[in-house]
């Protein structure tokens, strides 16, 4: 029978917030995913727990260990559903009934096998760099005998060849992320490798009800989008809420290679739980356009994203999505607004706004036309400037 013992864990974030639980990959430990909880712990409770045998260089909360006891369960060593039943019973000792579970590679599986065996314990699923299924199992168990036998370090060269791009290069982070592999415990690893070759949590997918983000790296060698793709179609076959989302330039970590992308896909879809904040962002896309409202996600810092959250709600959530007046008459009125108060950069993008709303071009000279009468001629004049250059960029100058 396997240990009660808890995983080892690191809980950050205000106490009483949503709880989101963060599982990591084979080989890696918590730190894989600083750059997320930097900014997931402004408004999260963020529980980070370790593999069986990973993070024995991490500072453990009082009596946390890391279990790398022989599995007993059978032929086919530990499983998933150990691994998940060890998550389990840490949301228990921490008071937590459900939580947001975002796990990458072998951290989605057991995520996943959460969100199909026990959905009343989970909220919303991201998947990052995962799948419900990876064959071939020899594979795995082959890993798991060289890992016993040889010691980590008799695959490192293999493995980290799979976890980047050839483009990235950060020695240093590198340096670190190699440092922690060599230090995670063979055995533990193995069981690890074990509980993968034995998954296939398919059959199961449809049963999942929890909002599925699914995060593929568009050069990721070990879980290739068309892993995630087949993954989304079950659930959304199944009628379930699923999504998929490709970042390029990324390999298998593309939580450390491309932190930004990921960080901001991850709070867009937690966040859409938080009051006001779906239809905020629903409206925000409308109005401004993806491509601007990516650029101000992956912008985001820990300085500015309680800001992003409150426009995103308040702006648009609580104002724009009102129904007392139509997009066209509050571009209008937007555009006024801006230009009066000299808000030059604000001004050019709601030009944008203001066509996507439907606004004319006709319209929009109207509306200036209108501000030099009540607010100066040199302030429509200006207006008309930065006007007549986005117009011009879009095509209608």
């Amino acid at each position: 029978m396997l240990s009660d013992h808890l995983p080892a864990y690191e809980a950050s974030g205000p106490d009483g917030a949503p709880v989101v639980v963060l599982g990591s990959s084979l080989g890696t430990d918590r730190h894989t995913w600083d750059e997320q909880v930097r900014l997931l712990e402004r408004r999260y409770r963020v529980v980070r727990y370790e593999l069986p045998g990973h993070g024995g260089s991490a500072t453990r909360a009082p009596g946390a260990t890391i279990p790398v006891e022989p599995a007993t369960t059978g032929a086919g060593g530990r499983t998933i559903a150990d691994l998940g039943s060890g998550v389990l019973r840490l949301m228990d000792h921490l008071g937590v009934p459900a939580a947001h579970h975002v796990g990458l590679s072998v951290g989605g599986m057991v995520a996943t096998w959460l969100a199909v065996h026990h959905p009343e314990r989970v909220n919303r699923l991201a998947l990052v760099c995962s799948s419900a299924h990876l064959p071939p199992a020899e594979k795995w168990l082959t890993r798991a005998a060289i890992v016993r036998e040889q010691g980590m370090g008799a695959i490192w060269e293999s493995v980290v060849a799979g976890w980047f791009t050839p483009a990235w290069h950060d020695p240093q982070r590198l340096a670190r992320i190699r440092e922690t592999f060599l230090a995670v415990e063979p055995e533990g690893y193995a069981q690890c490798c074990e509980a993968i070759a034995s998954t296939d949590l398919r059959p199961g997918l449809g049963d999942i009800t929890a909002p599925v983000l699914a995060v593929a790296g568009a050069e990721d060698r070990s879980t290739p989008p068309e892993m995630s793709e087949e993954l989304v179609a079950a659930v959304r076959a199944a009628g379930g809420d699923a999504r998929l989302e490709v970042v390029d330039g990324a390999a298998h970590l593309s939580a450390v290679q491309q932190s930004a992308t990921v960080t901001a896909l991850l709070l867009e879809h937690l966040d859409a739980d938080r009051a006001g904040h779906a239809a905020g962002m629903r409206v925000r896309r409308e109005v401004l356009g993806d491509a601007h409202v990516d650029r101000a996600q992956l912008g985001t810092t820990t300085l500015t994203v309680d800001f992003q959250d409150f426009i995103t709600r308040y702006a648009w959530g609580d104002v724009w999505a009102r129904p007392g007046l139509d997009r066209r008459t509050r571009s209008a009125i937007t555009l006024a607004l801006l230009a009066a108060l000299g808000h030059d950069g604000e001004f050019a993008m709601h030009v944008r706004a203001a066509l996507r709303n439907g606004l004319t071009v006709d319209e929009i000279r109207e509306v200036l036309l209108h501000l030099g009468v009540y607010a100066g001629i040199p302030v429509s004049n200006h207006a008309y400037g930065i006007a007549q250059r986005v117009l011009t960029e879009e095509g209608l100058g």
